[in-house]
């Protein structure tokens, strides 16, 4: 894995984010600060980890990282912004949550929110860089875990399974029972259930 070393920069944070696709739920970012002096071994994208290895590097993340944060942006600010600027915003939120400023902050992906420190955007840095593989691991642990608790609430979803992603499991469940309070209402499909029902409902009216 990469290291990438900046002029001047001698502490950097690495941000990712995980929940751009699913139909339910906040999408969650992590910014994580590396301890040079306690590293960890492993480091990769969450995506290609399996569930017991990313739950393992996150406990040790959480223990030994100089810092690090969660930040979020609920469905109804992802309805009201759309995702691209509500992930921007819970990027801003994590960095912002770290108890030590970073000088320098590299995001996954190609494009950087507005912060008040230098930033990069790295294509593929999950896999390249270990400040964003950590807070990869980091964010998706904690979505995760907040599907699961969905799951407690709305079993019938199916959310502890396919966490909140448009599956074709998903689909079916949410055109049988309809959109929770939790689902993402500017999404296609979950409006297109909700213009359904409003057409059924106001056919039931008519008659």
């Amino acid at each position: 894995m990469s290291h990438f070393i900046y002029p001047l920069a001698t502490c950097i944070a690495g941000v990712d984010e995980v929940g751009r696709g699913p139909l339910v739920g906040a999408v969650v970012t992590a910014a994580v600060i590396l301890d040079p002096a306690r590293p960890i071994i492993g480091l990769a994208d969450s995506k290609k980890l399996s569930e017991k290895r990313r739950l393992a590097l996150y406990d040790e993340i959480c223990e030994k990282a100089l810092s690090w944060s969660l930040g979020r942006a609920e469905p109804q600010e992802i309805d009201q912004l759309n995702i691209l600027h509500a992930t921007m915003l819970a990027m801003q939120r994590a960095v912002a949550g770290l108890h030590i400023t970073p000088d320098y902050v590299l995001i996954d992906g190609n494009r950087c929110p507005a912060l008040a420190m230098p930033s990069l955007a790295v294509v593929k840095g999950d896999s390249l860089v270990q400040e964003i593989s950590a807070a990869s691991i980091v964010a998706k642990v904690t979505r995760d875990r907040e599907m699961a608790e969905l799951h407690l609430q709305f079993p019938e979803y199916g959310f502890a399974q396919h966490k909140g992603y448009p599956t074709a499991l998903h689909l079916e469940k949410l055109r049988h029972y309809g959109a929770t309070p939790h689902h993402r209402r500017s999404f296609a499909p979950v409006r297109n259930v909700l213009l359904d029902a409003d057409v059924a409902a106001s056919a039931g009216r008519v008659r």
